[in-house]
Parts: C-alpha cells; sequence; structure tokens
C-alpha cells in the first residue's frame, strides 16, 4: 500500500475491498458477517458469532479466528486457510457450518465469494470506523457498533500477527465431521456441544477456571484438575 493510499484511508477517503477468491476460483480466507438485524434480540449477533467461534475450536479444532466491528452493525468473523481450497468447498462447508450452529440465520452474506472491506475503514453513513478488536471487549460493542476514531495500524497489526492459519487437515477433519452429522441428524450431538458451551455469549478465550467450573458441574461432571511440577 502506497504512502498516499494508507494517509488517504487513515482520513477515511477510501476504502479497499478484498476480493477473497482468486483466478482460478480459489480462495484463502473466509469471512462471516454477523449483522445486527431488527426484531432480533439486543445482543443476538454478537451470541451467534460467540456460538461459531466456539464450535469453530472446540468442536472442529481450528485455531482462534480473528474478530472485527463493522462502522455499523455488526461483527465479522475472520479465519485463514494455508491451502488455496476452491470456493465451492468452502461455500458448502459455511452452509454445513450455518445449519449446524445458527439454523436461524438465512445465510452467511460476504463468505466466501463476495468482496469485503478491510478493518480498519470509514463507514461513510454512520461515520464510525470497523476495526479488528479484542475478543474479549466485543460484547461491548453489541449495542452500537463501530469506533469514534480511526484505530492505531500498529495495534491493529498486533491483534493479527498472533493469528494462525488452518491448515488443510484441520479443514478436512472439519468438513468430515460436519458432513457425517448433517447426514445422520438423529445422533447428530455437536450443535448442542456448542449451544452449551457458549450460553454466557463469551468466546473459549475469555472463559475463567469458575466459568469452566460451572459449566462442568451443569452437566454433572466433577473436575479434576492434575498439577504437573517440574
Amino acid at each position: 500500500m502506497s504512502p498516499e493510499t494508507l494517509a488517504q484511508r487513515r482520513l477515511g477517503l477510501s476504502s479497499l475491498a478484498v476480493d477473497l477468491v482468486d483466478g482460478n476460483g480459489q480462495t484463502r480466507a473466509i469471512v462471516i458477517a454477523f449483522r445486527k438485524t431488527s426484531g432480533a434480540e439486543q445482543a443476538q449477533h454478537w451470541t451467534r458469532l460467540c456460538t461459531v467461534a466456539n464450535a469453530l475450536q472446540a468442536e472442529l479444532g481450528f485455531p482462534a479466528p480473528a474478530v472485527s466491528i463493522s462502522g455499523a452493525n455488526g461483527y465479522y468473523l475472520w479465519m485463514s486457510l494455508d491451502t488455496p481450497t476452491p470456493v465451492a468447498r468452502v461455500q458448502r462447508f459455511l452452509e454445513l457450518i450455518r445449519k449446524a450452529y445458527t439454523p436461524d440465520m438465512e445465510v452467511f452474506p460476504d463468505a466466501a465469494s463476495a468482496p469485503v472491506e478491510l478493518p480498519p475503514c470509514l463507514d461513510p453513513h454512520s461515520g464510525k470506523w470497523a476495526a479488528f478488536i479484542d475478543p474479549g471487549l466485543g460484547a461491548s460493542f453489541a449495542d452500537e457498533s463501530g469506533l469514534e476514531m480511526p484505530p492505531p495500524l500498529a495495534g491493529q497489526g498486533a491483534l493479527l500477527e498472533r493469528l494462525e492459519r488452518i491448515s488443510a487437515k484441520q479443514f478436512q477433519h472439519a468438513f468430515d465431521v460436519l458432513e457425517q452429522a448433517h447426514g445422520a441428524p438423529a445422533t447428530a450431538s455437536v450443535p448442542a456441544r456448542a449451544a452449551a458451551a457458549s450460553t454466557d455469549g463469551l468466546l473459549l478465550r475469555d472463559a475463567t477456571l469458575e466459568d469452566i467450573v460451572r459449566f462442568l458441574h451443569s452437566k454433572n461432571i466433577e473436575p479434576t484438575f492434575r498439577h504437573l511440577i517440574s
């Protein structure tokens, strides 16, 4: 990005729309939008994000995704694939995710093929900035999305540099798990476990020891903690 373009972006005079699909119909990125909708519960879009983010990690073995807020009305989950993957396969995967964990959502917009604006960027209608955020702060934006001021670029980079890519093996495993669960609805227990894990609206990385113990007790499980001292 040239210094002129960077300066324009910082002033909110331009934005960068990223095409997730290359010329061969393959993608290495997945972006799922969770938008606030009229008539829904106040923080339903955040709760949905937590449900999916927790399931991706606890049930499907993915690394933690990135989380961003839009400048207007919601959140985004960002995931990076280590290997270019046909967009049709990614779209199938996303449909399985939707059916398993958020069946009340009709589609996952912008998830695999539509260009998306890369934060930080200014929403011209709301006058607020989209930005990547620490997931622990996500619930505080449930009522109103966006930042009043542009976020520091160094801070944005720090939030992204610790993220891990999804390997081809991890993606295949998750795909197989969802296909099997979707093909056998009578015994599919994945959605129930994911919903239970996110009843407090917390991402896994935000859960305290007390949260974990309380969850285990709700399942009539008595936790045992072993400490290894070297």
